[in-house]
């Protein structure tokens, strides 16, 4: 399959040339399919919120190249102004930049950005507040006079709204309660199943990043470590927890399963997946404990 969206050995320094010089990001290499829901993880200062940030164009490389549809986005004016259209990108605490009178208003500003008629706008509008879960009476309210959960809804819509075939969340969860949490993740959920959509998330988060992304991506000084399913990143254990990372909770139970002898997988990050591991262990245990007596 051809990734929608990839970096090619791209690296990003800041102040270079100073004494302050820092390399951000070295060489990464990254790719991400169509309908792939992606999680991107790394410790404060990893990289990670560097890397999103030129996925849309916000950063310029310092060298390397970033790709959107097969297109340098920086070959020209016009392809950078694309790629902004097509990848969509929602800040941690999005909800701090909200601007408009109302939440029609703030929801609609992407897509009027983009040249689109009224009726268009409209349409956008009233769908990407319904994949949030905004009614239409919230519409003509100052966002101002909403909750923090509610905020933070407005201004995933107006990504939303403009309709980008990779949307990218930088925390999205973040500062929320348990029940914003669920709803939060229900709601990108929801625009990935209905618009078969790339998504992106980036997450300290192991426990979400286990329920719901398909592939994760590990970042660490600056580099790619590993990319992989989850089940295959968490096997990683303590690798990840010297980087600041750990493991789902359900995995490190496994782990620590293994290292006392029990003949169980360590790769469990799922409580479905940790009944399974439990019943193949006992299977394998009552057949060998059968073949021993029959000797």
């Amino acid at each position: 399959m051809t990734p929608i969206l990839q970096t090619e050995k791209l690296s990003h320094v800041y102040s270079a040339g100073t004494p302050f010089e820092h390399r951000a990001l070295v060489d990464v290499d990254l790719c991400a399919y169509p309908g792939e829901y992606l999680g991107i993880i790394g410790h404060t200062g990893s990289g990670k919120s560097t890397l999103i940030q030129h996925l849309n164009g916000l950063l310029k490389p310092t060298s390397g190249r970033v790709l959107v549809e097969g297109k340098d986005i920086w070959a020209s004016k016009e392809a950078t102004r694309q790629a902004r259209f097509r990848v969509g990108l929602v800040f941690q605490y999005p909800e701090y930049q909200l601007f408009e009178e109302t939440v029609y208003k703030d929801i609609s500003f992407g897509p009027k950005n983009m040249g689109l008629d009224e009726a268009e706008i409209d349409r956008r509008v009233r769908e990407s507040a319904a994949f949030v879960g905004l009614p239409d009476s919230v519409l003509e309210q100052s966002p101002f006079e909403l909750s923090g959960g509610q905020k933070r809804r407005v201004a995933i819509a107006g990504v939303i709204a403009m309709e980008p075939a990779v949307l990218i969340l930088d925390e999205p969860t973040a500062g929320l309660d348990p029940v914003g949490v669920e709803q939060i993740l229900s709601n990108i959920h929801d625009y990935h199943t209905a618009k078969n959509a790339t998504i992106i998330v980036v997450s300290h988060s192991m426990e979400e990043m286990a329920r719901t992304a398909h592939r994760l991506v590990v970042i660490n000084d600056g580099r790619i470590p590993f990319d992989g399913a989850p089940r295959e990143v968490f096997a990683h254990g303590e690798e990840l927890e010297s980087m600041g990372l750990g493991v789902p909770r359900m995995t490190r139970v496994f782990h620590r399963l293994k290292a006392l002898g029990a003949g169980v997988d360590p790769s469990v990050y799922t409580v479905a997946q940790a009944k399974e591991a439990i019943l193949a262990a006992l299977k394998a245990k009552g057949t060998s404990s059968d073949e021993g007596g029959a000797v």
